[in-house]
């Protein structure tokens, strides 16, 4: 079976999981187009029996973290993050907007709840796709699903990066 042939089923549910992921129809086809230009020219490494959807979305997973990596946060958005916490998760009618409240947990965390929610992998599976261990996936699942709630429950949004993290205090 040729590449194309086998990977034409798998291109929605890699345009669901891109716009989720990205939350910009022009970055998320963007993302899946490099995405199966990769597949196409790394179909070799492919290996026959496997989870061709797993596979898929790990290239998607590896293209999208470098792509994040290598553009930095403007320093505006942090400052609207800031100074108007609800303006970024409300709607002009004041209802909290999901897709929203999606794009501001951390990535690590929207990249998990994304393939558990979005596209129905299992632990297993997304452990494989993200290259983490079992116990990060679920530990990073229910951090994502407290802060998600938390969010539509209209919480502020928290920086991203350093001050994200709390402080540690010594015990002893």
């Amino acid at each position: 079976m040729s590449a194309s042939h086998a990977i034409v089923g798998h291109i929605p549910a890699l345009r669901r999981y891109a716009r989720a992921l990205t939350g910009d129809a022009w970055a998320a086809d963007d993302l899946v187009q490099d995405t199966l230009e990769r597949a196409c020219h790394k179909w070799s490494l492919w290996t026959p029996g496997t989870d061709l959807r797993a596979w898929l979305f790990t290239l998607m997973h590896n293209l999208h973290a470098s792509q994040v990596r290598r553009t930095p946060t403007p320093a505006e958005d942090i400052d609207t993050l800031d100074a108007e916490p609800t303006a970024r998760v409300a709607t002009p009618d004041g209802h909290l907007d999901l897709q929203r409240c999606l794009l501001l947990l951390p990535e690590e965390q929207r990249a998990v709840l994304l393939l558990a929610a979005l596209e129905d992998l299992s632990y297993a599976e997304i452990a494989r796709v993200l290259g983490v261990p079992l116990g990060t996936v679920m530990s990073r699942l229910s951090r994502a699903r407290d802060r998600l709630r938390q969010l539509m429950d209209g919480a502020p949004p928290q920086r991203t990066g350093s001050g994200s993290r709390p402080a540690l205090r010594r015990l002893k």
